[in-house]
């Protein structure tokens, strides 16, 4: 259902990609991310399709992850390279469309944005309970469910007139005292979003089950909202709309159970760093036995986006830590597929470089214990650095000099010449820590000596 679905976006961003891509004619032609009225018409002939058609599956293919939007200018997302031998890239760029859902379908033009933004806070609520009733749910139950949502969420901000006249009660504490759906006189006149009858959008007639519920009820306003609101998850794929009622499609059953998860897991944080930053999330980790530290990772993602969460790491990375360095990549791991274009654009970046070459050499389906053989010597040195730098950092002087013995180097000179050469910033500090910890009063002196030389320049 989800290739099906996105079927059209994928045909526009391969076209965009071949006809637009560096070094062919008119690649920048537009010198933006939206499509010139030049660009759609091309792309309408060649492919067959109407400009406006064009337009909305550009659009889509935007919401969905396979077009990336780079300031003025796009190019394909992950997604889309991955689109055919990735089952888990379709279900990420449909979710990612369905989590959009309220920017892929216009809004009624004739609401207050303060309801629209309402509404959509209110929906998941609403796609729950469709996800529980697992069959068609009558639009009357729906607009009632939505009207308690955004009582509550009203109820939560105080918004309480604060020009309200000395006397009786306000309306929002009366229907607040009398129940859940229940009218008060003079309430619409009071709530900060008047909720009052208005004509849906000739676009988007209003069904005639919404009208007859909406009609002399306290959900009136928000009848042509809950439309607009099934109409554009229709639109998605999310749901089918008709006939006053709403049924969630498989995949609409499905993405919102995944959503229910992710809720669950993030709840389940076991350390509580869950609304940390990722150093100091990456800090409460460092005690953590495997297990346990993943679980935390796969808690902290799934409570902020993915794109945001995976720059946050990436940053964490790029920090003096040593160990937050490679934790970072061991949550990177756990993020999985949509941090490959981030892990990419770090093979550039001297400190990440070897941290990035293994994850992706993992994620491309090297084994873990054989993916060291992408690594250049040099490469395979820094990475050594960096690695006793964190454990001269946060671990004892016995594992500092276990770590020596996993060198790649078969003697200590060799591996001393190979250190002072690679030029890592940490490599005295690294020096001076294993001369003090090794207990062979030879070698320690030959560290030391090595320390020193690299301390003078020597």
């Amino acid at each position: 259902m989800a290739r099906s679905g996105l079927a059209g976006a994928v045909r526009v961003a391969r076209w965009a990609d071949t006809a637009l891509g560096p070094g062919r004619n008119g690649a920048t032609a537009d010198g933006k991310a939206t499509l010139s009225d030049a660009t759609a018409e091309r792309a309408a002939e060649q492919i067959g399709l109407t400009t406006s058609q064009v337009r909305a599956d550009w659009d889509t293919a935007r919401l969905a992850g396979l077009v990336e939007v780079h300031g003025d200018s796009a190019r394909p997302g992950w997604r889309l390279r991955a689109w055919d031998r990735d089952d888990s890239a379709v279900l990420r760029g449909w979710v990612a469309l369905f989590d959009a859902w309220s920017l892929a379908h216009p809004e009624p033009a004739d609401r207050e944005p303060a309801a629209v933004a309402e509404v959509v806070s209110a929906m998941p609520q609403v796609l729950s309970f469709l996800q529980l009733s697992a069959g068609p749910v009558p639009v009357e139950q729906l607009l009632d469910l939505l009207h308690q949502r955004v009582t509550e969420l009203r109820t939560e901000r105080c918004e309480v007139p604060y020009d309200s006249p000395p006397g009786p009660a306000a309306p929002a504490a009366l229907a607040a005292a009398a129940g859940p759906g229940a009218t008060v006189p003079g309430a619409a006149d009071r709530e900060p979003v008047p909720e009052t009858a208005l004509p849906a959008p000739a676009a988007t007639p209003l069904p005639v089950a919404v009208a007859d519920v909406a009609e002399g009820t306290a959900g009136a306003g928000l009848a042509p909202l809950l439309d607009w609101a099934l109409g554009a998850l229709a639109a998605v794929g999310a749901l089918t709309y008709g006939d006053g009622q709403a049924t969630l499609t498989p995949l609409g059953s499905w993405a919102v159970w995944v959503k229910l998860e992710q809720i669950c897991v993030a709840a389940q944080s076991p350390a509580g760093n869950i609304e940390q930053s990722a150093e100091d999330m990456l800090r409460g980790c460092a005690q953590l036995r495997p297990n346990a530290a993943r679980a935390e990772y796969r808690a902290w993602l799934a409570a902020r986006p993915v794109g945001s969460a995976v720059t946050e790491l990436l940053d964490a990375a790029r920090g003096d830590d040593a160990l937050l360095r490679g934790l970072a990549f061991e949550a990177l791991r756990v993020v999985g597929a949509p941090a490959e274009p981030d892990v990419h654009a770090a093979v550039g970046e001297p400190p990440l470089r070897p941290y990035a070459l293994l994850w992706l050499a993992e994620h491309d389906g090297v084994d873990p214990e054989d993916a060291h053989e992408v690594l250049t010597r040099e490469e395979a040195t820094w990475l050594w650095v960096d690695t006793a730098a964190a454990v001269a950092d946060h671990g004892e002087a016995p594992m500092l000099v276990r770590h020596l013995e996993s060198a790649l180097q078969p003697t200590v000179p060799a591996l001393l010449n190979e250190v002072r050469a690679v030029g890592h910033p940490r490599t005295v500090q690294v020096l001076v820590a294993l001369a003090a910890a090794h207990p062979d009063p030879a070698l320690a002196k030959a560290v030391r000596r090595a320390a020193f030389q690299v301390h003078t320049g020597g």
